[in-house]
């Protein structure tokens, strides 16, 4: 399509000379422009896809997709309600919990944390738990030995495995004076650590059984936990599910729990995807303007080649290829610096937190312990699909002015 000489005059016009050095400045800004727009993009799309994909995975694998719960009492005769529940098409687990709000003391310290009880079993299958002990073992839960408690809340009171955590229950005992909270103390026989601040630092994991006689439900569970095959189909599933259950019982799937938390993270991705096109934008209109320029100043070469008998084909094929290389290259030096980026991004991160003497990523602001960075090839590739299109359209304008040069125009007025 472009022949040597079409690639040569393209290449010596590109390269700077002192009468079109400031012509070269502005094609210089718009490469960097288009690599730097690029690559941001690509990492910025990387980590809120890896945030929300990591989020998603860690709040689901704890929490569970559906949730059913009694509207005013706790849920009797749950292991039969279970049955029914696992016979649906799509379930893959549906687990009894007993869960409630405790003030937890020790070490000078007081603060309410989330009590979950569960069954030994139950809890080895969730691998967000089972697969991230940093000491003990869940081993012997079901039977009462023990709680499992979050990093961050050992880090806090100061927990080892065998120490002792208070627990007070706001459902205490009743008597002349009114109610009294009832307060126990538990040995921690497992610490975890999912990844998530919000997690690791207001959970406790109790058995089954010591948490249905902590909170006074001897015979019944406060929810079932249940996990799908296909996550996005959960909401159909619920309905279901809710047949089963009955009127007196609230059913709840993940979008309907957690639905506007992702909502707010897949509005703020689609705006930031926005706002970092126009960085590529910019760049465009510089390489119009340095092609405009570019045409301008060489209006008399472009007159010889007339004259010597290039078509006006040859002149739109040489400005064009002299924009388009600007573009194309600027485009694969944003890819490669993006994905590097993306690949090296927590190493990168603590570099410049130990550099700059601050935590660039607070967990206890951003929930996740690492900073995660998740590449969609589709999206990356709609993304340098995006970044030739308008180079390469940045170029056709002054291509065409050049093209249309009038050659005795050109050489009259020089």
């Amino acid at each position: 399509m472009f022949n040597a000489f079409e690639r040569m005059v393209a290449g010596r016009y590109l390269r700077s000379r002192r009468r079109e050095g400031f012509v070269s400045v502005i094609a210089g800004f718009s490469f960097i422009g288009i690599a730097l727009g690029v690559a941001t993009l690509i990492i910025v799309m990387a980590v809120m896809n890896g945030f929300r994909q990591d989020m998603m995975s860690r709040i689901l694998g704890v929490n569970g997709h559906i949730d059913v719960s009694g509207r005013s009492y706790a849920i009797d005769g749950y292991d039969d309600l279970i049955m029914q529940i696992k016979g649906i098409k799509g379930v893959i687990s549906a687990v009894p919990v007993v869960q409630g709000q405790v003030l937890a003391s020790g070490s000078g310290r007081a603060s309410g944390i989330l009590v979950r009880g569960a069954r030994g079993e139950d809890l080895k299958d969730r691998k967000w738990i089972a697969d991230n002990i940093l000491d003990g073992t869940l081993d012997g839960f079901t039977e009462g030995e023990g709680i499992a408690v979050g990093s961050r809340l050992a880090e806090t009171y100061n927990l080892g495995v065998g120490s002792d955590l208070t627990l007070l229950s706001p459902k205490g005992n009743v008597t002349a004076f009114g109610a009294v909270p009832r307060a126990q103390t538990f040995k921690v026989s497992a610490i975890f650590n999912v990844g998530m601040s919000d997690f690791d630092s207001s959970i406790v994991f109790m058995p089954l059984p010591q948490a249905q006689r902590f909170f006074k439900y001897p015979q019944s569970v406060t929810n079932i936990e249940i996990h799908v095959e296909n996550p996005d189909l959960a909401r159909f599933i619920a309905k279901e599910i809710a047949q089963v259950a009955g009127p007196d019982r609230r059913v709840l799937s993940w979008e309907q729990t957690n639905g506007p938390f992702f909502n707010a993270l897949q509005v703020e991705r689609n705006v930031m995807f926005m706002i970092l096109t126009l960085i590529i934008l910019v760049a465009a209109f510089n390489i119009i303007s340095g092609l405009i320029m570019l045409v301008k100043d060489k209006s008399r070469d472009i007159a010889i080649l007339r004259t010597m008998g290039a078509s006006r084909g040859t002149i739109m094929r040489i400005f064009f290829m002299a924009g388009a290389s600007i573009g194309c290259v600027g485009t694969l030096l944003g890819f490669v610096l993006g994905v590097l980026f993306c690949d090296n991004i927590e190493a990168i991160r603590q570099v410049l937190s130990a550099l700059t003497g601050t935590d660039l990523f607070s967990p206890e602001i951003y929930y996740l312990t690492k900073m995660p960075a998740k590449m969609d090839w589709h999206e990356t590739l709609s993304v340098l699909i995006m970044a030739l299109a308008l180079s390469f359209g940045a170029t056709l304008y002054p291509s065409w002015r050049a093209a249309k040069t009038d050659p005795v125009e050109a050489l009259r007025y020089e």
